[in-house]
């Protein structure tokens, strides 16, 4: 079995973001070499989340509202007694998850026809990173 490893950095704009990354996860698989095998796609901050889902706004905003009912902003969560401000971003980041695993087929990501890779990002304005690790068969 072959690995093949690399990272992709995000410095959002706003606190919380949708980034679609599907085309930038293609090329790295693409790069790799690898035939048959998986993707694995994980955050490295616990503010942040990685999700497959469709590309639609409507959605992504639906998806955004849904998990500021769930985790809202300017709570005073417990998190903050520590100092931080950021409770609602690491609970978003546990509904959304950090990572997903996509199957990698005939050199290429094996997605359903409507299915997006998505960063996630609910702490942001500062620098963050997810690994990309492919593993398989060349």
């Amino acid at each position: 079995m072959a690995a093949h490893t690399e990272y992709l950095f995000f410095e959002t704009e706003r606190p919380r973001e949708y980034i679609r990354i599907t085309d930038r996860i293609g090329k790295i698989v693409d790069q790799s070499g690898i035939q048959e095998g998986m993707v694995l796609i994980s955050a490295m901050h616990i503010t942040a989340g990685v999700y497959v889902n469709d590309n639609e706004s409507g959605l992504i905003q639906d998806i955004d509202e849904w998990l500021e009912h769930l985790a809202p902003s300017g709570k005073n969560y417990r998190h903050h007694q520590t100092g931080e401000d950021n409770g609602d971003a690491h609970l978003k980041s546990l509904l959304i998850h950090h990572e997903v695993i996509v199957p990698v087929t005939r050199g290429a990501l094996d997605l359903g026809p409507w299915q997006e890779i998505f960063y996630a990002e609910f702490d942001g304005q500062r620098k963050k990173r997810v690994v990309v690790k492919v593993l398989g068969d060349r």
